[in-house]
This record gives structure tokens, sequence and C-alpha cells, in this order.
């Protein structure tokens, strides 16, 4: 009887198990990579950005309204405290009589927004209680109309990043 004998080089069964285990590394990785980039951030910047895009002069123009008005804004975001803005006018008067309202939230995510809405607890000085506030930075997006007019116009915006530390 004759016995088979066994090649020791490199045959056609070694090339394609080295094949496909290449390529379904390969699959495996962009699979990987493919649903990390759709389960995380959208890429979204704005809603609606086809609107807003409509209405670009008039926000233009409404930034220039309140840049001649030469208003000031300092804001605070503290853990324990909460949101607090003090507008002064160009004479370092404050600036009383506005309703303020906007969200605060994190600059990549809008998971944790929250809705604010600031009172006048002196004249020029605004404040808003915000619960659990974790370090890091924070996105602060308000705008400010004054009362009992009915224009619904804002007459002043402020969109800043502050940093809330431990």
């Amino acid at each position: 009887m004759m016995s088979a004998k066994r090649s020791e080089g490199l045959t056609g069964r070694h090339v394609l198990i080295g094949v496909l285990a290449f390529f379904g590394t390969v699959f495996l990785a962009n699979g990987i990579f493919l649903y990390s980039a759709l389960s995380t951030y959208t890429g979204v910047v704005a809603d609606e950005p086809y609107r807003k895009g409509l209405h670009y002069n008039k926000r233009i123009a409404a930034a220039e309204r309140q840049e001649s008005l030469g208003w000031s804004a300092e804001t605070k975001l503290v853990p324990e405290e909460g949101l607090s803005l003090v507008l002064r006018d160009r004479n370092g008067r404050p600036v009383s009589g506005l309703f303020v309202s906007g969200v605060v939230g994190r600059p990549s995510t809008n998971r944790h927004d929250r809705k604010v809405t600031l009172i006048e607890v002196e004249p020029g000085r605004y404040a808003a209680p915000i619960e659990e506030l974790s370090p890091g930075a924070w996105l602060v997006d308000l705008q400010a109309v004054w009362i009992g007019t009915g224009d619904k116009e804002p007459v002043y915006r402020l969109r800043k990043r502050e940093w809330v530390k431990s």
C-alpha cells in the first residue's frame, strides 16, 4: 500500500484561509465602525436649516440692532445656584423689564438640554435655578424680549459657553 505524501509548503487551502481571515477582519472592523457612527452623534447641527437660511438676513439685522444697544452681559453657571445673567446698558445701568428664556445644554448633544426661564431678582439681574449641573462645558442660549410690548422678536440674544467646575 502506498501512503499519501503530505506537502509541507503553502497550499491552496492555506491561501484560502488567509484571504477569508483577512477580509473577515476588514468586514468586522467596518461593521463595528459603521454601527458606532450610526448609533452616536447624527451630525445635525441645526433644526430646520432651510427655514433658518431663508431668514438669515433678518438675523443679521437683529444682530446689528443688538450691537447698537451697547449692552453688556455677564453670565454665571454654578451647580448650587443655577444660572445668573446680569444685563447693563452702555452707561453701566441695569437693564430691567425683560422676559428672558432659553436653553442650557451640552455643546455636543441635545440629550441634556434644559429649558430655562430667568426671573428678574433685582434690577438688571435675572436668575433661574438649575438642578444637577455636572462638571464640564455647557452652552447657554438665551433670548430676551420686552415685557408688556407684545413684541415676540427678541431684543437681545446670548449664546455663550460656560464651564462648570466640580
